[in-house]
């Protein structure tokens, strides 16, 4: 489990496709201390195995369906990654609960400058529309971040300098694709919801239902 929080931003220095899948190397120098062989690491929000690792670089192998379904399978050598170490039983939840299970991909729409801060829109696929709402926790290249203003098809969030400082925000340019994912508790409610009554998953849920079992 992480918190959305990244500790470094680091990159890519190795590329390695292999049979239905690949191995990376990054170059990083926070996140491989006191991480040991097997402990896991999100690279932009992608929950991954850290191998071979040294004071400066770790590796991981990434699957095929990871590749397929995130970003990764379209970064280069040189892309720089957001990283960050699971949580521990003494770590700040300074986020929100973020599994490192990606849900879709989402796109860079824009990124509007004013004074120190920054708005950025990122358009969303239709599967994931019912799981986010203004002001809800979302996760964008692994990073925990609040919806400020939502649409049908796009949400803005509001990023303070730090943020764009640290992380791989800063380097994305309009079309390019992020990982989303949303926040697990929405996916629960539904699931509790539905579960058991064979019906799309796609149901409407209302505020009776949400009181049927006991949300509000």
């Amino acid at each position: 489990m992480f918190t959305g929080i990244i500790e470094e931003l680091g990159k890519i220095v190795l590329l390695e496709k292999r049979a239905d899948g690949a191995r990376i190397k990054i170059a990083a120098q926070v996140v491989t201390e006191n991480t040991g062989e097997g402990d896991s690491i999100a690279v932009n929000g992608i929950c991954l195995t850290a191998l071979n690792i040294s004071k400066d670089s770790f590796a991981a192998d990434v699957s095929g369906e990871t590749l397929r379904r995130s970003t990764l399978g379209k970064l280069n050598v040189g892309s720089k990654v957001n990283l960050e170490r699971a949580v521990t039983p003494a770590t700040r939840l300074g986020g929100h609960i973020v599994q490192g299970h990606v849900d879709a991909r989402g796109e860079f729409l824009a990124a509007e400058q004013s004074g120190d801060f920054w708005t950025v829109k990122i358009g969303f696929p239709k599967e994931i529309g019912q799981y986010l709402v203004c002001k809800g926790s979302i996760a964008v290249e692994g990073i925990s971040l609040t919806i400020a203003d939502l649409s049908d098809d796009s949400f803005d969030i509001a990023v303070i300098p730090k943020t764009w400082e640290l992380t791989n925000l800063s380097a994305l340019e309009s079309g390019d694709p992020v990982n989303v994912e949303v926040d697990v508790i929405a996916k629960y409610v539904e699931r509790i919801m539905l579960y058991g009554q064979a019906k799309e998953k796609s149901e409407t849920i209302t505020r009776d239902k949400l009181q049927k079992f006991g949300f509000v």
